[in-house]
């Protein structure tokens, strides 16, 4: 199986919350971790958030963040590009997403095209984003 994390299931790999027991599995299971280059900067500014919350204390966070770092260097990564921006134009016009969870749906369903769309999963806890990213792989999957 392909995955595709999207931002709030990646910052689920490095801190535990609800949901992290299931993407680690997830992860766990996949041949290919994909997302797009935008999920290190939102999560970057997640963590971050998260310790000027006092919700990671700073040891924890300048660990989680190297260990990312690192980790990053596995994840095939993909770069917003004029036909990602596009589509992801129309997918935030198509589901009435934001910005940059079209730029993530764009994203994975450029890795679905790559690698089939039976053979990849979306993983988000975004109801609104995971409602759009079925429609599209189903969308998608007829085409082919």
């Amino acid at each position: 199986m392909t995955l595709y994390l999207d931002t709030s299931s990646l910052v689920k790999l490095y801190v535990d919350e609800p949901g992290a027991d299931a993407v680690r599995d997830l992860v766990d299971r996949a041949r290919i971790v994909a997302t797009s280059v935008i999920a290190y900067a939102e999560a970057r500014s997640a963590l971050a958030k998260l310790r000027r919350e006092g919700a990671l204390p700073p040891a924890a966070f300048t660990s989680i963040k190297r260990v990312l770092d690192k980790d990053w260097l596995s994840y095939l990564t993909l770069d917003v590009t004029g036909a990602i921006s596009q589509a992801a134009g129309d997918l935030a016009e198509q589901y009435r997403l934001r910005g940059y969870d079209s730029v993530h749906l764009a994203s994975f369903l450029e890795v679905a095209r790559r690698a089939g769309a039976g053979e990849t999963h979306f993983s988000s806890f975004d109801d609104r984003l995971n409602r759009a990213a079925k429609a599209a792989a189903r969308s998608l999957a007829r085409r082919r």
